[in-house]
């Protein structure tokens, strides 16, 4: 097999451990892993992929991913180019590789004055992965900057180039997480940034933050994204080796985003202090957004929680972390249980934020089944 990929700026190499290649730093190997640099590289490894047919899994730095621990029994494609063009007499347009680290280009972007990434900072992954996720923080989304993307078509090997609003963009998610997710590969990200704009400061936490600072009334892009740095290393959400909670994919739940009569029901089942205290979002189609992290500290999950190798992170209940040695099971089976005790309590279902990859079933339903397994009264992680 390895003599049909002749292609120079292709690196194969087989069974490679999907916990080498993630930040939770579980999962089983991979039948095949290429790495490659170059879109004819990418042709090369698909058409690889199409006469073996195997199935295939692009990633970047892997910190959104959940591997079974059977691992993935196809080809796993990273693509490398990290490729960043810019005309500083321009409009501020900005052309990315999709193999170049996220918080790179936002340094970058910080550092040249350019505006409307600025919050984004700190978050793991490459640019690649950014737009498949909708990525967002602190109240700024990647999609509010994105122009347009630069693909590869899957089965035909064609390039592509998809604009903003072809990307059907959402609260975590787009396209490419959904109808296209077979379709594209992304080989690069089209950016519209601001230069010399002003941050835009609309998150409560981040703003007042700020406001302790000497320059409130006008806070810099590189104060901007000192802050958020320091807001999200203090909830182990920036990947530091010595920080206990670092094997983790970061946020495992999504913040639900309610129908009126489901937030009518939830508000019942509250006391008239929580009530009060009930962080909320208004959404313009009408429902409302609520707060994964509260709802589950609510619902008796603390931070530190352990169940075998698995924990809650100690500085932030939305991250669940391998403490070292765990399988992926570990941590669904801590998963299944925190997502059951917040639908006693509330009503709600939680939804996995990740992508989960070599598994039958869809994450959702895989969580489902956990939970079928839990007992009655299971007894809480210590």
């Amino acid at each position: 097999m390895m003599d049909s990929m002749t292609d120079p700026v292709v690196a194969l190499s087989e069974h490679t451990p999907m916990a080498t290649l993630t930040t939770l730093a579980t999962g089983g190997p991979a039948r095949w892993l290429a790495r490659v640099d170059t879109p004819a590289g990418l042709r090369a490894v698909l058409e690889f992929a199409r006469q073996h047919m195997l199935p295939t899994l692009a990633i970047g730095s892997g910190s959104n991913l959940v591997v079974a621990d059977e691992g993935f029994g196809g080809l796993v494609l990273r693509y490398m180019d990290s490729t960043l063009q810019y005309d500083p007499r321009g409009d501020g347009t900005v052309r990315v590789g999709a193999g170049c680290t996220w918080d790179t280009l936002v340094a970058w972007a910080v550092e040249h004055d350019l505006a409307g990434i600025e919050c984004l900072s700190g978050i793991p992954g490459c640019v690649g992965a950014a737009p498949i996720q909708n990525i967002g923080a602190y109240g700024q989304e990647i999609a509010e900057s994105i122009v347009a993307i630069d693909a590869i078509e899957r089965a035909s090997g064609e390039p592509a180039r998809l604009a903003h609003a072809e990307c059907g963009f959402g609260y975590r998610t787009s396209r490419f997480k959904t109808d296209w997710a077979d379709r594209f590969l992304i080989i690069r990200v089209e950016l519209k940034l601001r230069p010399g704009g002003a941050p835009h400061i609309r998150y409560d936490e981040l703003r007042q933050r700020l406001e302790s600072g000497t320059d409130a009334l006008a806070p810099t892009l590189q104060r901007v994204r000192e802050t958020v740095i320091a807001i999200r290393r203090g909830k182990s959400m920036v990947l530091d080796p010595g920080d206990p909670n670092h094997r983790s994919a970061g946020s495992f739940f999504l913040n639900p985003v309610v129908e009126p009569r489901a937030l009518d029901a939830l508000l019942a089942r509250l006391d008239a202090k929580r009530r009060a205290r009930l962080p909320r979002w208004p959404q313009a189609d009408g429902r409302t957004k609520l707060p994964a992290a509260w709802l589950i500290e609510q619902a008796g999950v603390r931070r530190g929680m352990v169940l075998g190798h698995a924990a809650v992170s100690s500085r932030h209940t939305l991250a669940l972390v391998n403490r070292g040695g765990a399988r992926t099971h570990d941590l669904l089976a801590l998963a299944a249980w925190i997502r059951r005790r917040v639908r006693v309590r509330f009503g709600l279902t939680l939804s996995p934020e990740p992508v989960f990859v070599g598994f039958r079933e869809r994450a959702d339903v895989i969580l489902d089944e956990m939970e079928a397994t839990l007992e009655p009264d299971p007894a809480s992680p210590r």
